[in-house]
């Protein structure tokens, strides 16, 4: 195969601008790499990295006003499918609600750093009512100080990755079968993770029909409501004489609640 450096030479622009958008919108791809990999190139000249950085901030723009015109468009069901098809379930939708109720806005200059947030925060946003404008202009400021760290990257450590790239490029096909390998072993644990966490959830849960059972024949279940405060804002609506309470204290607040009565928790 042609060297990858040629490639990247040679697609530079609309390769940056694919990535980026993929990843944005969910998609599993190292667009970061490829940036690193584009300042390394601009400090020959193959490349101009003010070209680079303006199309990778544009293409995460892009992508993150789709996600917030869906968050305002449906709400909290737009992250429940997120975080339903997320290889981290667990704490997909409770770790960026925390995320985002304690920085607000804020927290999209950073948030393309945190695996996971980058791509809920947007349609959080929207779910939350967020005013557009001020999302626009910190989304775009995340953008810039994101794709401009890994262009910088690029540039400051350009004749290590030049280095690699020859490495790569001399073991030819091989190269793409060992990245590959290692990328293939990387979904593979964290669907194991995630599976082990659905068997987890299948022991431990109940449906709605079973609560509602419970309620109508008189065993009086308790059960609280772990929502964050940005998922009760969002949607207000609750299980009558819910107890309200965070996940952080329910191992406090447990201690305080009749034993002979069944607990039942739920959130997002």
């Amino acid at each position: 195969m042609a060297t990858l450096t040629q490639y990247v030479l040679t697609y530079g622009l609309p390769l940056i601008f694919v990535f980026v958008l993929l990843e944005q919108l969910g998609a599993p791809v190292p667009s970061l790499t490829v940036l690193i990999v584009a300042g390394a190139l601009s400090v020959e000249g193959g490349l101009s990295a003010w070209a680079a950085l303006l199309v990778a901030v544009l293409a995460s723009v892009l992508a993150d006003v789709i996600w917030f015109a869906l968050g305002r468009a449906r709400g909290h069901r737009i992250l429940k499918t997120l975080c339903g098809i997320s290889l981290s379930p667990d704490s997909c939708v409770r770790q960026t609600e925390r995320l985002f109720e304690r920085w607000g806005l804020p927290s999209l200059l950073l948030a393309k750093f945190i695996p996971g947030f980058s791509t809920v925060a947007p349609p959080l946003a929207g779910a939350t009512g967020a005013r557009f404008s001020p999302f626009l202009l910190y989304d775009a400021a995340g953008a810039l100080i994101w794709a401009g760290v890994g262009l910088a990257a690029g540039i400051v450590f350009h004749r290590a990755i030049d280095r690699a790239l020859e490495l790569l490029a001399s073991l030819g096909s091989g190269a793409l079968v060992v990245l590959g390998a290692a990328f293939a072993m990387f979904i593979a644990y964290k669907w194991w993770q995630r599976r082990r966490f659905y068997r987890f959830l299948r022991m431990s849960r109940i449906t709605a029909e079973d609560l509602c059972s419970l309620i109508d024949s008189g065993k009086n279940p308790i059960v609280v409501d772990v929502r964050t405060a940005a998922a009760r804002l969002a949607d207000p609506r609750r299980i009558p004489g819910a107890v309200v309470m965070t996940v952080d204290q329910v191992d406090d607040r447990v201690a305080d609640l009749p034993r002979e009565r069944e607990i039942i928790l739920y959130c997002t």
